[in-house]
């Protein structure tokens, strides 16, 4: 009778491991579909259990700190209070109801992003921190709901979550990572790719000290309507009452709304 011949070979392949341990199979080029899936639906089921049916976006640039000098800790104060206005009135608090409405919902990181985050935290709201791994590595800021804390590979899919439950995007100064959120939100609701809602830009001067909006309408590069699609405030009431000057509603208010698809 002849010995077993030994399976180590066949048992030690690639090939063998089940496909959801097999890491290199994974992150193979041919998978990327299979992780944009992924990035959706793990965020996506996370937020549908926290009842999270819409949001308030806030972007701003992470270099801004609380004990920055000049407009800097204006910028950082006014978001702070402004998360905490929204949160409170905006309806991030079930309250006996199914569904959170306005929570604020930011890039998660450093800055006026923290900011924000740090604001539903003064009130007790939750908050939402949609991070991005960058090669200098950003970490979480320690105000964002841990559980609604989410890291991201891909910006188009992190993106897609910012705009996907977006009731309102509030623009806080920022440099090339605040404009390329900004714009990408104007160019959806300008070619109405996205739902009407307000983008409200934080301090008038700054905006126009960095686009000079009025000659890209003397160059015909927007419409005059495009000045529409976005307004100024200067106050963290201020842009809460743009928000609802402009169709947000509280959530109480919100009946006419369909359930989380």
């Amino acid at each position: 009778m002849s010995e077993p011949h030994p399976n180590t070979p066949q048992m030690a392949s690639p090939s063998y491991r089940l496909a959801v341990y097999d890491q290199d199979f994974l992150l193979s080029q041919e998978m990327r579909g299979v992780r944009f899936m992924l990035e959706f639906s793990k965020a996506d089921l996370a937020l549908k259990a926290w009842g999270v049916r819409s949001t308030i976006v806030v972007f701003g640039s992470a270099r801004i700190r609380e004990d920055g000098e000049g407009a800097h800790r204006r910028w950082y104060a006014a978001a702070r209070e402004f998360g905490a206005i929204a949160s409170k009135r905006g309806g991030a608090f079930l309250e006996g109801q199914p569904f959170r409405d306005n929570v604020i919902a930011t890039g998660g990181g450093p800055g006026i992003m923290e900011a924000a985050n740090r604001g539903a935290a003064d009130v007790g709201a939750p908050s939402v921190g949609f991070n991005i791994t960058l090669p200098h590595e950003q970490e979480p800021n320690s105000w964002s709901t841990p559980e609604l804390t989410f890291r991201f590979h891909y910006f188009a899919m992190r993106k897609m979550h910012l705009a996907m439950r977006a009731n309102a995007l509030v623009v806080f100064p920022g440099g090339f990572g605040t404009l390329d959120e900004l714009f990408e939100i104007l160019t959806l609701r300008q070619t109405d790719k996205a739902p009407k809602i307000p983008v409200v830009l934080f301090d008038e001067a700054y905006w126009r000290s960095i686009i000079n909006f009025d000659e890209l309408l003397r160059h015909g590069m927007i419409a005059e309507t495009d000045f529409e699609l976005f307004c100024f405030a200067e106050t963290a009431e201020g842009v809460w009452e743009e928000l609802l000057k402009h169709g947000v509603k509280p959530h109480q208010d919100i009946e006419s709304l369909s359930p989380m698809p």
